[in-house]
């Protein structure tokens, strides 16, 4: 199964020459059972992760011992990007469900970034769009209610799921557990439970065991805090396509 390009095909045409070295930028592919950990925070880092199937949690401890899961990775994702700033990972990685992962070292994005510049500056572009995200993330965190934050939840994953096949008549699966949504939305277990069980009333999401329908896509995505972020298409400061 190749590394899929959809986020970086939605910052541009991709040449054919682009498209093939993002699919072969990993090593071989690793399967990662389900609720395995394969990296750890502080562990020694040499290089990061391609998402290539499958859930991934990242999650950090706090000092109290508090483990605070703030990100959840989804299939064309890359993973520990940000521990390439720093001697040690700044995160921990675990399989959600099963699933598979191609190592990147450090030193062969390195050497893209010298033969293919536009693709560099696309994983530039990329790495902004996460950050976009975590400014989303903090500016409702303790300014929105539990409805708002669930919405915005589930219409960021039908939007991310979407490219990859993984929605049908706006329906998808979710394995996530109500303590890791408490986790991404600052809610207790409890919290998350009766704000679902209020928005079925409502008619606005219906669920059927982990799998979650959005029965009215327009009012979510009016009732989520903030609107969602497009990328801009071929950006003119993007360098040119490699020959």
């Amino acid at each position: 199964m190749p590394y899929p390009t959809h986020r970086y095909r939605a910052l541009c045409d991709l040449t054919p020459a682009e498209e093939n070295a993002l699919i072969n930028l990993g090593d071989a592919e690793v399967v990662r059972r389900r609720g395995q950990t394969f990296q750890r925070e502080g562990d020694v880092v040499s290089g990061f992760h391609l998402h290539i199937r499958g859930w991934i949690s990242s999650s950090i401890v706090l000092r109290n011992g508090d483990r605070l899961i703030q990100k959840i990775h989804l299939p064309g994702d890359m993973l520990a990007t940000p521990s390439m700033v720093l001697p040690h990972a700044a995160d921990t990685l675990t399989a959600i469900t099963e699933a598979v992962t191609a190592f990147v070292p450090y030193e062969r994005i390195g050497q893209l970034w010298t033969e293919m510049p536009r693709l560099g500056a696309l994983f530039t572009t990329a790495a902004q769009m996460e950050r976009l995200a975590l400014m989303d993330m903090l500016a409702i965190t303790g300014n929105a209610s539990a409805k708002e934050q669930l919405a915005r939840l589930l219409v960021d994953l039908h939007t991310r799921l979407t490219p990859i096949d993984m929605v049908q008549d706006d329906s998808f699966h979710l394995p996530l557990t109500q303590e890791i949504i408490g986790d991404l939305v600052g809610l207790t277990a409890v919290h998350v439970n009766r704000t679902i069980r209020a928005m079925e009333a409502e008619g606005l999401i219906s669920r059927q065991g982990h799998r979650f329908r959005l029965l009215d896509l327009p009012a979510l995505r009016q009732l989520s805090p903030l609107p969602p972020r497009r990328p801009r298409f071929e950006a003119p400061w993007l360098p040119a396509a490699a020959a």
